[in-house]
């Protein structure tokens, strides 16, 4: 059977469709130069049966041209678990794809670049967290979703920036005086500040110490968002000299003194949800800035004020170019040890149940 190829007719309808969605945010010539590549993918998406998700910091012609399905990373791999698809094309970086193969583990899962990391998935490894649970021993541990698989399968539980209070709120229902919450510094302080419990680093406090407390503990480590940490306080105040009005938007990953300035603080679900919520805000958002131009094109009657320079080196690496030859080769494949996958999985499940 003859292959599908893609015709001008095909390029000229995708082109006229991210015309109109990124007008203003992407020039003319760009999208020329993209609509040929993204028909292509799309063409070999339909091809090999595959589904491809698209994380909210994916550049704007790759956001709004190849996904299936757009969203955070837990909330994908969510997705991906219901598909008939035989490959999974997630469109972020390595630890999303991993955890999309823990629940996916049957299916090729392929992430178009290997290179793309995370600076918070590095800040730990399994090693460090088997010498916590030593010092701790019988502390429940929460990684964040942003580790690798070999951290997670040493986890109690995970957590997402949009429901780590939750998380956490569930395990000292449980009666535990103490959490281990790793790696993010900052998204830890955050929750221990919303939850009204304390927080230490490891070397700061023992086992004997949190037994003798009247609050709860959250343990945490010193790892942090090399995007997010470069927001500063005096940021928020130079956005509200300069736009009246403005409400800002930060991710809980940011330092605590950002956040005690903002008015909204949520994972990027959690900024999408106020954004429909208040459509005709002036909004700021203190975040990874192609998440800014995504929300412009979506909502082109907000007004989102381009407060932010700062993209992610690691996701700036998945573009629509990397995308089609991942597709091409079916290349850079997740693959996990089946015990990783199971012991894995657990926590994950865990965190999925709490209501």
């Amino acid at each position: 059977m003859e292959a599908e190829t893609v015709s001008d007719e095909d390029t000229f309808h995708i082109a006229e469709q991210m015309r109109k969605k990124l007008k203003g945010i992407i020039p003319d010539f760009e999208i020329e130069l993209k609509a040929e590549l993204a028909q292509e993918i799309l063409r070999l998406k339909k091809e090999k049966n595959a589904v491809i998700l698209g994380h909210n910091y994916m550049e704007p012609v790759l956001y709004h041209s190849i996904p299936d399905y757009v969203g955070d990373s837990l909330q994908l791999s969510s997705i991906a678990s219901k598909t008939e698809a035989d490959i999974i094309v997630f469109c972020g970086v390595w630890f999303m794809g991993e955890t999309a193969k823990i629940l996916n583990p049957h299916k090729t899962v392929i992430v178009p670049s290997r290179e793309a990391g995370c600076s918070l998935a590095e800040g730990i490894n399994r090693n460090d967290l088997i010498e916590l649970k030593k010092k701790f021993p019988g502390v429940p541990v929460v990684s964040y979703v942003n580790t690798y698989a070999d951290t997670k399968a040493e986890s109690d539980y995970c957590c997402t920036s949009g429901n780590a209070g939750k998380v956490l709120t569930h395990i000292f229902k449980q009666g535990h005086k103490a959490v281990i919450f790793v790696p993010d510094e900052y998204l830890a302080k955050n929750t221990a500040s919303e939850l009204n419990v304390d927080y230490f680093f490891p070397d700061e406090i023992t086992m004997e110490e949190i037994k003798s407390r009247m609050r709860e503990v959250v343990i945490g480590w010193k790892a942090r968002c090399e995007v997010h940490e470069l927001f500063k306080p005096e940021d928020v105040d130079r956005v509200r000299e300069q736009y009246p009005g403005v409400k800002i938007l930060a991710h809980p990953e940011c330092p605590p003194e950002v956040i005690q300035k903002v008015d909204f603080s949520g994972s990027t679900q959690g900024m999408l949800d106020y954004v429909k919520k208040h459509p005709k805000d002036r909004i700021a958002l203190f975040t990874e800035c192609a998440m800014g131009d995504n929300i412009q094109a979506e909502f082109p009657e907000l007004e989102v004020v381009q407060a932010c320079s700062l993209r992610c080196k690691h996701m700036n690496l998945i573009t629509l170019e990397q995308t089609l030859e991942s597709l091409q080769k079916i290349q850079y494949q997740v693959e996990l040890p089946n015990e990783i996958v199971e012991q894995a999985k657990q926590p994950i499940q865990r965190m999925i149940e709490i209501r």
